[in-house]
């Protein structure tokens, strides 16, 4: 009967990489700042940036209070 049932044992669920983290903009932010401790690069800022087109028109331009969606990389 075993035989009969598919074999998922090398399936990742995938759950991390869907997964969207929101990051409440603070006072001395930067999107590189952001990114430094989101994604370990000061230079993935533009993966934010992309991100928040529909709040974000510039990314040097972010405000205290600004809710950003923080994608998986």
């Amino acid at each position: 009967m075993a035989e009969d049932m598919p074999d998922f044992s090398d399936v990742n669920s995938g759950v991390e990489s869907t997964a969207v983290k929101i990051y409440e903009v603070k006072s001395g932010d930067s999107l590189s700042k952001i990114a430094k401790a989101e994604y370990g690069n000061a230079n993935d800022y533009m993966l934010i940036f992309e991100a928040n087109r529909d709040i974000l028109k510039d990314p040097n331009m972010i405000h205290p209070g600004q809710k950003l969606k923080i994608l998986p990389k």
